[in-house]
């Protein structure tokens, strides 16, 4: 009980500096190298404070108690939330945040907190990808969390959404790292996505206290703990001036793996992972790529958690198989995974060959058997 208190009145000292106005990580981990421990700063005169270059707005908020009261207040909703804080001095803090540099000070937590120290690759890429795009993240991120891996992504629109998905199909454990508060999810839309991270014991994950709304400029600061929670990144489409970009880079100055899925040369999409294979990216196409560049005590230790099985490959059972009835077969034959097709063309390909009656059947029992996705208006594609 005593070690559980001290925890938490040390937690409740870096929470009140991460609070502080004026003092960012850099400065507020300095702060707390000149001093003994995190706790001495809050017993430090003014004078001793602005001895240290503080801000004088940042040195009088200590001195005068005022972010310790943020941080009492801070705390209390935390615990009224379910909702873990995480600070430097915590034995579960992850130790791959704190190469980095300017780790965050204390970190909020939904969910499984220990995932944080867990192996895991960042899937990353636009938020408006493809259908090629959507289906190589979540099938990659599928074969990768099945196999033990962590599945770290920011949440966003499309290729994280992706991403998440697929661990979550797999079973698997899947982190996001939130630019907003633990507790507001962004884009609303994934809302279902955040309930069935948490539902598969996964976890959310901030740097920005609760309430914290969608401000344009927290994003790019949080892809810092994507990339520095991560093994590697592993990039899926990325245009020329795509924020992916700026954890990409963050990757590369964490000494991070960096992986990037192959694309069509003319598609916008695939500047950004071309250009990092020629710069020296993992060339990845299936999950195999990734599994040989990771460490070996990392295999070892996910090939005895899941037993011999562990690095084999499940066969994937074949989209023309023999269950499949003769308008299915037909319908898949003209679809593809890189492109959807409107339902109008698809009704002028058949035409002569399967009714339109056939078709809806055949297209309702392959999108229930996940061989086909609906996309917005109409078009559809086939599942990878």
């Amino acid at each position: 009980m005593a070690t559980a208190s001290a925890r938490t009145s040390n937690s409740l000292y870096w929470l009140a500096l991460s609070l502080t106005p004026g003092l960012g990580p850099t400065r507020g981990r300095k702060l707390v190298e000149r001093f003994a421990n995190v706790q001495d700063i809050f017993h430090a005169s003014l004078t001793e404070l602005e001895a240290q270059n503080l801000q004088a707005q940042s040195a009088q908020h200590i001195a005068l108690g005022k972010s310790l009261e943020l941080a009492h207040d801070e705390f209390a909703r935390a615990v009224a939330a379910n909702v873990q804080i995480l600070c430097r001095d915590d034995p579960g803090w992850p130790v791959r945040i704190s190469e980095i540099y300017d780790p965050p000070l204390v970190l909020f937590v939904r969910g499984n907190s220990a995932l944080l120290a867990r192996p895991g690759i960042a899937v990353i890429g636009t938020r408006h990808p493809t259908p090629y795009g959507i289906g190589m993240a979540e099938r990659l991120a599928c074969d990768l969390a099945t196999r033990g891996l962590v599945i770290f992504s920011g949440m966003a629109r499309g290729v994280d959404t992706a991403g998440h998905r697929g661990a979550i199909k797999a079973k698997g454990k899947t982190v996001a790292i939130f630019g907003t508060g633990v507790d507001v999810i962004y884009p609303r839309e994934n809302k279902k996505i955040a309930e069935g991270i948490l539902e598969c014991d996964g976890a959310l994950v901030s740097e920005f206290p609760l309430g914290t709304f969608a401000a344009p400029q927290n994003f790019p600061i949080r892809n810092r703990i994507i990339s520095g929670l991560s093994l590697g990144v592993l990039v899926v489409e990325a245009g020329e001036y795509s924020g992916t970009r700026i954890t990409a880079r963050c990757a590369l100055e964490q000494s991070r793996e960096i992986f990037a899925v192959p694309g069509n040369v003319i598609s916008r999409n695939s500047w950004g992972p071309n250009t990092l294979i020629k710069q020296g990216a993992k060339l990845t196409a299936t999950w195999e790529d990734v599994w040989e560049e990771l460490p070996a005590e990392v295999k070892r230790l996910l090939e005895s958690e899941r037993g011999p099985e562990a690095s084999e490959e499940k066969p994937t059972s074949s989209l023309f198989g023999n269950e499949l009835s003769p308008a299915e077969k037909k319908l898949l034959s003209i679809l593809r995974q890189d492109e959807s097709t409107h339902i109008d063309v698809i009704m002028e390909k058949l035409e002569g060959h399967v009714s339109s009656s056939e078709v809806f059947t055949a297209l309702f029992e392959l999108e229930m058997s996940g061989k086909v996705k609906q996309m917005a208006g109409k078009n559809y594609v086939k599942s990878f």
